[in-house]
């Protein structure tokens, strides 16, 4: 490990290009494989202008920044019967608009709700007679101001500031602030006007079509008016569930603000930053009645949630701080798949005897013969096969429903097994930097092991060690020796030659058969010490060929994986390196050379993330696969939060 290193519901769809050097790779993102809330973020579509005269159009528009495809979505008026609609274009690009006419014709004192193709409430708005002639429109921003009647004529496909009136009506200042869903099911309201508006008559609905809206002074505590800056607090009497919404409506019906988030997202709560006006992002504390704390995990529909999570932590399961943050690398490109970002595993799920705090799982690759087995280390010396069950990952009950402990050849030692990658013949190679019974001294080794062999102790069928490449890590303290193998990645030799590497051994292009004892492919093992990848040849005699070093441009690498949907091999690095993946290719000159350079989704912890693994081609849905990282310390955003006592995180990644 490292300690020692100074918005919502079903996705829709997504259209991005992941682009390398020589590469482009391009998809459609359908639902999450994790079954993660809305990776594209629907919640970035939202009405932006309705007339009920003029062929009563709709303008809808693109908050996010990404293309999201609407294929397939339907609207309601106030009879809430979805119905099919023909848009200008299926597709909305960033901060674009598409427009449509209403097939069910929009009338005085009507309603407008867009759903996706399941049926889930995107966005709706309200309004009272004669409110949508000439058009009603958000102003003060495109897709997130507040609702007024136009003043002049109606701007569909454009910018809604040419049409909005010099000032905006003093109750359209009043937003929803801050929700929670997590019992107490609380809605917070904010003024951000210069005097009291009057909420006497106003109304708020949940995402239930069935549901009727119900009176904010009815509600408890009961209350009419908002002073200027002032806040008003309440508890929904519909309660508020997962993938919902709350609509908030004046006296004569017209929406003033809503509000949608994901499962979990409003657990703790979710709230605006800056207060009262900004995006709307899960925070880690609630502040009802008082300015958001904006302490959470990033920004609604612009970065995505964090969705899941809950359970209590087991006795003994203590998760640890991290530790050795560092700064992203320059260059660095945002996290090209989806926003959002699921917790994948029970809480303290692996919990073993020799590490009952349950925390530093570490090395993760999934098993390309079996892209459902997710092969999982602990440092601690110990193998788990995960599979999923009820979209988390958990150890399989029909390999070890505990995992499996590991040992050096010969059956002795606990190996500080740090990195894991899946062969070319299916077996299981594990890297390891230290013999946990004596963590002074290291033991830079790669072991292969049979998953197919029975017991509750697994030995090695070959062991090959590099200790003494590394005589910078032999210094009698525990903090060098911990800084050894700490990731590795098996890449085929149909890769290496069909990219035209040079071989460092003979300068010429690499050649598999001089090689004859070492398999398909060569392992690539990475040094935590200086973010190095060291290649192998691993020979079945038990001897190694070494090919050389590799600089990945990082300080540390944690994880290392071959990508065959990118066809790049991958190095990770954690919160040492500002939390970044670096995609590596063969360059024209037939060396292995870094191409493009990775944050993780901005909503995920800024932890000891040291496991980095994605889901082989095969499993692609709609252009996008699933992507898991694993936390070393499970400390996620700390106590009370839906991440602590967690080991697993799943995303997805363009294909």
């Amino acid at each position: 490990m490292t300690t020692s290193h100074s918005r919502t519901g079903v996705a829709s769809a997504c259209a991005v290009a992941l682009t390398f050097s020589g590469l482009v790779a391009t998809g459609i993102l359908a639902a999450q494989p994790a079954a993660a809330a809305d990776p594209a973020g629907y919640q970035n579509i939202r009405i932006n202008e309705v007339t009920s005269s003029n062929n009563d159009t709709v303008e809808l528009y693109n908050t996010g920044s990404t293309a999201v495809s609407i294929s397939g979505w339907k609207m309601s008026d106030g009879g809430f019967s979805p119905q099919a609609f023909s848009p200008s274009s299926t597709t909305i690009p960033a901060g674009g608009f598409v427009t449509f006419n209403s097939p069910k014709g929009l009338g005085d004192a009507d309603k407008l709700v867009i759903y996706t193709s399941d049926g889930t409430v995107v966005d709706r708005v309200d309004w009272a007679t004669g409110g949508a002639k000439p058009a009603i429109a958000r102003c003060g921003g495109d897709g997130t101001g507040a609702w007024v009647t136009t003043t002049t004529a109606a701007t569909f496909g454009a910018p809604n500031a040419s049409g909005c009136p010099s000032s905006t009506p003093v109750a359209s200042r009043v937003r929803i602030n801050e929700v929670t869903s997590n019992g107490t099911d609380t809605v917070e309201l904010y003024n951000g006007g210069t005097s009291a508006v009057s909420i006497a008559s106003w109304k708020y609905v949940d995402g239930d079509t069935t549901h009727a809206p119900v009176s904010i002074s009815s509600s408890s505590p009961s209350a009419t008016s908002i002073p200027a800056g002032g806040y008003l607090t309440f508890d929904s009497a519909l309660g508020l569930g997962d993938n919902d919404s709350v609509f908030l409506l004046d006296g004569n019906g017209n929406t003033i603000d809503s509000v949608t988030w994901a499962t979990d997202g409003a657990k703790p709560s979710d709230e605006r930053c800056a207060n009262g006006t900004g995006w709307f992002r899960t925070s880690t504390t609630a502040t009802p009645g008082a300015a958001n704390s904006c302490s959470g995990t990033g920004g609604g529909g612009q970065t995505g949630h964090l969705l899941g999570g809950g359970g209590a932590l087991t006795s003994g399961c203590t998760p640890e701080a991290p530790s050795g943050t560092g700064s992203t690398p320059a260059g660095t490109l945002a996290w090209p798949g989806g926003l959002d970002v699921t917790i994948a595993d029970n809480v303290c799920a692996f919990t073993t005897s020799t590490g009952p705090e349950g925390r530093d799982l570490s090395g993760l690759a999934f098993d390309p013969a079996n892209p459902s087995v997710l092969w999982a280390a602990k440092n601690k010396n110990w193998l788990f096969k995960l599979v999923k069950s009820n979209g988390k990952w958990i150890p399989d009950p029909s390999w070890s429903a505990t995992g499996k402990q590991i040992r050096f050849a010969g059956g002795t030692g606990q190996p500080d097994s740090e990195g894991l990658t899946v062969g070319g013949n299916g077996h299981i190679y594990v890297t390891s930097e230290r013999d946990n019974t004596n963590n002074t001294a290291p033991k830079d080794t790669i072991m292969e092991f049979d998953p197919a062999a029975t017991g509750s102790t697994l030995t090695p069928i070959h062991q090959w060690d590099m200790t003494s490449q590394f005589p910078q890590l032999d210094t009698g303290s525990k903090d060098d020796a911990n800084l050894g193998f700490e990731g590795v990645g098996y890449v085929p030799d149909s890769w290496l030659t069909a990219n035209g590497w040079i071989d460092p051994l003979t300068g010429a292009p690499y050649n598999p058969a001089n090689y004859p004892l070492h398999g398909s492919g060569l392992y690539f093992a990475g040094l935590e010490w200086d973010g190095t990848l060291h290649v192998y040849g691993l020979n079945s005699d038990g001897t190694f060929t070494t090919f050389g070093t590799i600089a990945t441009g990082k300080t540390s690498v944690m994880d290392v994986t071959y990508d065959a949907g990118t066809q790049r091999i991958i190095a990770t690095c954690d919160n040492t390196c500002g939390e970044t993946h670096t995609f590596l290719k063969v360059n024209t000159a037939g060396a292995i050379v870094p191409d493009v350079t990775y944050t993780n989704p901005a909503v995920m912890p800024v932890d000891n993330l040291e496991g980095f693994a994605l889901a082989p081609p095969s499993t692609c849905l709609n252009g996008f696969r699933e992507a898991v990282w694993s936390d070393d310390g499970i400390y996620g955003f700390g106590t009370g939060t839906t991440s602590y006592g967690h080991s697993l995180y799943s995303g997805t990644f363009p294909c």
